[in-house]
C-alpha cells in the first residue's frame, strides 16, 4: 500500500482538494446533503468568514499515492480561551473539525496532525469535531443516519465514531434535535397557554421587519448573547459573524417565521424558524451551474418546505425558569407553526440543536410532543 502523507493546505490547488474531498467521500450516502461549494470556500476564507476575526485555523489534507483521502481543520478560538472552564472550553482548549477520512489510518493521521498543530500553539486540550464555530456545525452525528439533516446541520459517516474514540477521545456533551408533526397542532394545554398570553396586555409577539433587517438582527443578537451566556459551550457571537451570517441567511428570512416577544414594550425573547433549504440543495449536488441557480432562486421566492427548522430561540436570563418564559416560547412556537402550515405547506418541524441537559428547552420539546431524531457528540482529549 502506498505511504500516507499529511500536509497543510497552502495553495489554491490545496484549497480545492480540501473542499472537494468531502463530496467524493460522501457521494455514496443518500442522506448526505452536498453544501454549495461557494459556501464551503467562503467558510474557510478569513476574508469571507467573520469567525476569523477572533480565531485562527490550519487546514490539512491526507494523500495516499497522489490521491486525496481525507481532510481536517485545526483551530483556536480566542474567545473560547476566555471562557470559564466549567462552561466547556477555557484556557488551553483548541479544536478540530471539518473532518472526513476514507479509512481509519487516514483518520488517525489527520487527527494526530491537528493535535500536533494545537500543541505547538500551546494548547493542552483538543475538542472536536466543531466545524468551525460552535454556532456552525458542532458535534459528530451518532443517531439519525437514516434521514437527511436540515439546513445548517451536519451528517457524518457512522464509522467516524469508532475511529475518533479509538484515538482516546471521550464524549463531553450531547446535542440533540427534536422532530414533530406540526400539521396536527399541539396538545390542548398548549392552546390554553397561548390563548391566555394573547389576552395579556403586557405581551406582544411580533414578526420581524425584513426592511429593517440590520436593526432586527441587533435585537436578536442582544437577547441571544444574554440568554445563552451561561450555557455549556457558549461563545458570544460577534458583529463580523452576525454581518456574514446575515448575508448568508437573509434569503431564508421570512417575516412570518421569525418572531420577537416583547414584555411591557421591551424585547425579551425571540425565535428563528427557517425553511429547510436542504430540500432544495440536495438535488443540486453542491453546484449552482448550469441551472441550479434558477431552481434555487425560484424556491427561495416562495418555498414549499416539507420541513421547518428552529435553530435558535432565547429568552433573557432574568425571565428564565419563569412561567412567563415558557408562555412566550409556546406562543412563538405556535405562531410559527401556523404560518409554516398555512403559508408554506409544511408538515414537519425540527427544533435544535439543544443541549441534552438544557432542562427548560427539553421540557418545552416534551410538552409539544416532539421526539429526539438526531444526536451529536462533542469529544475532548488532553494533549
Amino acid at each position: 500500500m502506498s505511504s500516507l502523507s499529511i500536509r497543510p493546505v497552502i495553495t489554491k490547488a490545496d484549497t480545492k482538494a480540501f473542499v472537494e474531498i468531502a463530496y467524493r467521500l460522501n457521494s455514496g450516502d443518500p442522506n448526505w446533503v452536498p453544501p454549495l461549494r461557494s459556501e464551503e470556500y467562503a467558510k474557510i476564507s478569513p476574508k469571507k468568514n467573520g469567525w476569523f476575526s477572533h480565531a485562527e485555523a490550519q487546514f490539512f489534507i491526507a494523500e495516499r499515492g497522489g490521491k486525496v483521502v481525507g481532510r481536517i481543520s485545526a483551530h483556536i478560538d480566542f474567545l473560547a480561551l476566555e471562557m470559564p472552564p466549567e462552561q466547556g472550553f477555557g484556557p488551553g482548549t483548541g479544536f478540530w473539525g471539518m473532518f472526513d477520512a476514507e479509512d481509519q489510518n487516514a483518520a488517525k493521521a489527520l487527527i494526530n496532525a491537528a493535535e500536533d498543530w494545537l500543541r505547538k500553539k500551546g494548547m493542552t486540550r483538543a475538542v472536536g469535531p466543531i466545524s468551525l464555530s460552535i454556532w456552525e456545525e458542532p458535534g459528530l452525528l451518532v443517531k439519525g443516519y437514516d434521514h437527511s439533516p436540515t439546513v445548517l446541520m451536519g451528517h457524518h459517516n457512522p464509522q467516524y465514531r469508532g475511529w475518533i474514540e479509538a484515538m482516546g477521545y471521550g464524549a463531553v456533551k450531547k446535542l440533540q434535535t427534536y422532530e414533530l408533526d406540526i400539521e396536527k397542532g399541539f396538545p390542548p394545554l398548549i392552546g390554553r397557554i397561548v390563548a391566555a398570553g394573547e389576552k395579556n396586555a403586557r405581551i406582544h409577539i411580533r414578526k420581524v421587519n425584513k426592511a429593517k433587517f440590520a436593526e432586527e438582527a441587533q435585537i436578536i443578537l442582544a437577547i441571544l448573547n444574554d440568554a445563552w451566556s451561561d450555557n455549556w459551550g457558549f461563545i458570544p457571537l460577534t458583529q463580523p459573524e452576525i454581518d456574514d451570517v446575515g448575508k448568508k441567511l437573509k434569503p431564508l428570512v421570512f417575516e412570518d417565521l421569525i418572531h420577537i416577544a416583547e414584555l411591557d414594550g421591551e424585547p425579551v425573547a425571540f425565535m428563528v424558524t427557517l425553511p429547510d433549504m436542504n430540500e432544495a440543495l440536495k438535488p443540486l449536488k453542491g453546484s449552482l451551474l448550469p441551472f441550479g441557480w434558477a431552481k434555487l432562486l425560484l424556491w427561495l421566492r416562495k418555498p414549499r418546505a416539507h420541513t421547518m427548522r428552529v435553530p435558535l430561540m432565547g429568552v433573557v436570563k432574568r425571565l428564565q425558569a419563569s412561567r412567563m418564559a415558557s408562555q412566550l416560547a409556546f406562543m412563538m412556537i405556535e405562531y410559527s407553526r401556523r404560518a409554516a402550515v398555512t403559508n408554506y405547506g409544511t408538515l414537519r418541524g425540527e427544533i435544535g440543536w439543544v443541549l441534552d441537559d438544557n432542562q427548560g428547552m427539553n421540557a418545552i420539546a416534551d410538552a409539544i410532543e416532539s421526539t429526539v431524531n438526531r444526536e451529536y457528540l462533542i469529544y475532548a482529549k488532553p494533549l
